[in-house]
């Protein structure tokens, strides 16, 4: 069996109650989330032998999130401990035509502060067969640009497989690079590729001609789009691209599409007409593909299994996708009318 390692930031994550704006009680729900510890929780649910990897203030709060990781199945023996803080982001749900609004407050937090060295990556990679990052972690800082660097190189060193969701956040990218001038590099080293049109726009500087905000999908760009990632990026050996066609805050289409260089692939649509929670949505489709690209023979299956563990991720609170194997594969052929299970 695959074992996996992901590596990025956890955050504390505080949620306006419902659909309320910011401040308009006086409670925050409180969680945690973060990309890559997103991808690991799906995968410990998928019964997959993964570590995850950070840095993280030696706290209680920071001890609680480590707790709540463990219990999802999630090997955290190789966190290291280091700085004053951890992160955080606060989330108010959007309705309707008023999209959701994320607010970061990740300054000086443990990881934003992490170098080159602080990670042992021989010993974090030993025994590893598959490596996760994001392009949220080189956003944050110019010291976590050169430890996300540091890590795919290791990786790479030792022939471990890379999977990258290239993840543009724009309110992230703040210490005097553009993602341009990061993630070609860091992508450079990357056999999965894993994004939707505007991550590739404006994390690559590789676009086409699409209407994203329009609702509607022209699948032809998209497979030029992937055929030109992989041309321009040779070491790649897949590339998936996730399209959403946003109707409203609650009403998504929801598909995606694959290229592994000898044929692009459609994944089936589903119409998701009133989410739960969108947040993470992107995350458990990377969870779901690195599950479908380690344990199905077709590049397709592993695609609708992808797409499927993330439509179900619509309809969960919180950042995790708190689903089974055996509830993404019964979505997956074609179980979705929500029978009460007896």
């Amino acid at each position: 069996m695959s074992k996996v390692v992901t590596f990025g930031e956890i955050m504390l994550r505080l949620k306006s109650p419902g659909r309320e704006r910011f401040l308009q009680s006086d409670k925050f729900e409180a969680t945690f989330g973060g990309g890559e510890a997103n991808v690991a929780v799906s995968l410990a649910n998928y019964g997959m032998d993964v570590d995850y990897v950070t840095i993280l203030p030696d706290n209680p709060l920071a001890k609680a999130c480590v707790r709540q990781l463990r219990g999802f199945g999630v090997d955290v023996s190789k966190i290291v401990y280091q700085g004053d803080r951890m992160g955080v982001y606060f989330l108010e749900a959007g309705a309707v035509q008023r999209p959701s609004n994320v607010i970061y407050d990740r300054s000086d937090s443990a990881i934003s502060l992490g170098k080159p060295g602080d990670i042992n990556w021989n010993e974090v990679f030993d025994g590893v067969d598959w490596f996760h990052i994001t392009g949220i972690t080189p956003a944050i800082s110019d010291s976590a640009r050169l430890l996300s660097i540091e890590a795919c190189k290791a990786a790479k060193k030792l022939g471990i497989t890379i999977s990258c969701d290239f993840n543009y956040r724009n309110k992230l990218w703040k210490y005097g690079l553009l993602a341009t001038d990061v993630m070609p590099e860091l992508v450079s080293y990357v056999n999965v590729g894993i994004a939707n049109e505007e991550d590739c726009q404006k994390s690559l500087g590789i676009s086409i001609e699409a209407d994203v905000k329009s609702g509607k999908l022209d699948i032809d760009k998209y497979e030029a789009l992937s055929n030109k990632v992989l041309a321009q990026f040779p070491n790649m050996d897949i590339m998936a691209i996730t399209l959403r066609e946003s109707k409203s805050a609650d009403h998504n289409g929801w598909k995606a599409c694959i290229n592994d260089k000898s044929k692009f692939y459609v994944s089936k649509l589903y119409d998701i007409t009133h989410m739960v929670d969108r947040v993470g949505g992107g995350d458990s489709f990377a969870g779901g593909l690195i599950y479908g690209l380690t344990h199905y023979d077709k590049t397709e299956k592993a695609l609708e299994f992808a797409v499927a563990a993330s439509c179900l991720k619509h309809t969960i609170m919180g950042d995790f996708n708190r689903v089974s194997v055996d509830e993404v594969t019964k979505l997956m052929l074609g179980d979705g009318s929500g029978r009460v299970q007896r």
